[in-house]
């Protein structure tokens, strides 16, 4: 019996400018993506490091700035032990 795998391509609906510049940030990745006009952007999210990548570029665009800084100072607040 052959086991058939998910499509790993995903369609993200975004605002056209924001979806240009997550387009331009993911080729920059090497993050398998498509984007034509007015569509959708098609990404490939082909392993957890693609997976990872596409979150982040996407929250990084998309994320209102109050959000973003709410973040980053939680992040300063951090204490790390080992």
């Amino acid at each position: 019996m052959e086991m058939t795998l998910p499509d790993p391509t995903v369609a993200l609906t975004l605002d056209p400018v924001d979806r240009w510049t997550i387009y331009n940030r993911l080729q920059d990745l090497a993050v398998p993506c498509a984007c034509d006009c007015g569509q959708p952007l098609r990404v490939a999210a082909t392993s957890p490091t693609a997976v990872l990548q596409i979150w982040s570029v996407v929250r990084s665009v998309t994320l209102p700035r109050d959000a973003a800084i709410a973040a980053l100072e939680t992040c300063w607040k951090m204490t790390v032990t080992v």
